[in-house]
């Protein structure tokens, strides 16, 4: 199936914000134009698509593409035809989302039924490969001696940071001396607290996103008060690491716990034993155990101590 530019965004799965992205377009130097029109577009965005159902923004819009904003926007500069966008779901959570492009010809039915056909093991094989990612505890750099913080305007465009987050970012993200170390989803989340305000989603502009080993930060936008003084910098986008409880979330998901059983890792977490952990979930011990048995079974280890130091990051 031919296309000529892609986005392929791998998303936090309770927060549906981009965490990860791999894109070709036309110009890399309108990403932050792009991924903010990606989050202010209603149509085709992946947080109102079915799961694993894709979808043509010419079939979407009944062949009136500029009432889709990227569209009109940007894409028809490039001389887009079309756009066929997929979200890919399951009872985890959102994974990630899917664009592709095409220059010249619409996607057909027979193209989407292509796509639709291998999603569902794609979605899978996404959520499996995050496991991975718990396999060693974290090992974040030192206290950077202060917050770390991006400040982007209302065009997602950096301005500034704080004078910690270099040197913090460039020890989690090894990069050329040339190049800045920003996570990619600094971006996204920011674009999430535009949309968030224009009343287009309402997920929090927030993303938990994996950097190497078992090292896991979590960005977040918020919005700066300017008070009455102009300022370019209007969003703040902080990056710290995640917290275990919000980590243990997480990867309950990844592993594909049951609502009970992620319920069960929870107390865990909190340092509860069998006796206290029935007792807070209304059941028997023994079903406790059952329970314990199968978390143990889906994350791959055998032992509680394993799986909390896997879960939290913390040995």
């Amino acid at each position: 199936m031919p296309f000529d530019f892609y986005a392929w965004v791998l998303t936090d799965p309770e927060t549906c914000v981009g965490s990860a992205p791999l894109a070709e377009t036309p110009s890399m130097a309108d990403l932050p134009r792009l991924i903010r029109l990606k989050y202010l577009t209603v149509t085709n965005r992946w947080t109102n698509l079915e799961s694993n159902t894709p979808v043509s923004l010419f079939a979407a819009t009944n062949g009136d593409r500029s009432s889709s904003r990227i569209w009109s926007e940007l894409l028809a500069t490039y001389r887009v035809d079309d756009v066929v966008s997929i979200a890919l779901r399951d009872r985890y959570g959102c994974w990630a989302f899917l664009d592709l492009w095409r220059l010249e010809g619409l996607f057909s039915k027979e193209d989407c039924s292509l796509l639709a056909s291998v999603t569902e093991v794609v979605t899978a094989a996404l959520r499996r490969s995050l496991v991975s990612t718990f396999a060693s505890v974290s090992n974040a750099p030192e206290d950077p001696g202060g917050p770390v913080v991006l400040l982007l305007s209302d065009d997602i465009d950096l301005v500034s940071q704080t004078p910690q987050t270099d040197a913090y970012l460039r020890a989690l993200l090894p990069t050329d001396a040339d190049r800045s170390p920003v996570p990619a989803a600094a971006y996204h989340v920011a674009a999430q607290l535009l949309a968030r305000e224009e009343g287009i989603d309402e997920n929090l502009p927030l993303a938990r996103v994996h950097l190497r080993g078992g090292v896991w930060v979590t960005l977040r936008a918020a919005r700066i008060d300017q008070g009455s003084a102009p300022v370019t910098a209007s969003i703040a986008v902080s990056i710290e690491p995640t917290p275990p409880v919000a980590r243990a979330g997480l990867y309950a998901r990844v592993v594909g716990l049951t609502e009970r059983e992620a319920e069960l890792l929870h107390h865990l977490v909190g340092g509860h034993d069998t006796r206290e952990i029935a007792g807070r979930m209304f059941v028997s011990e023994h079903t406790v155990q059952d329970h314990l048995k199968s978390v143990f079974a889906k994350s791959g280890v055998n032992n509680r101590r394993l799986l909390i130091a896997r879960a939290t990051g913390v040995a």
